[in-house]
């Protein structure tokens, strides 16, 4: 199993040059192994600070919680 931390926010880059974010939610199942569901939402953003800042206000995000890809 992987040690690396799924990180509740995911910001990427679609087809069109827009960012969209991803938030994630993680369960851990009886063996301990990570369970993710994601949720990509409506929005798109026009800069990665502009999703980022959205993530803020309406998620109450905070800082290293965000994955970038």
């Amino acid at each position: 199993m992987s040690s690396d931390v799924i990180r509740p926010f995911l910001i990427a880059k679609d087809e069109t040059g827009a960012y969209r974010l991803t938030v994630r939610d993680v369960h851990y199942n009886s063996q301990d192994y990570p369970v993710v569901t994601s949720h990509l939402q409506d929005e798109s953003f026009t800069t990665m600070g502009a999703a980022k800042a959205f993530a803020k206000e309406k998620f109450k995000a905070k800082t290293g919680e965000f994955a970038m890809k």
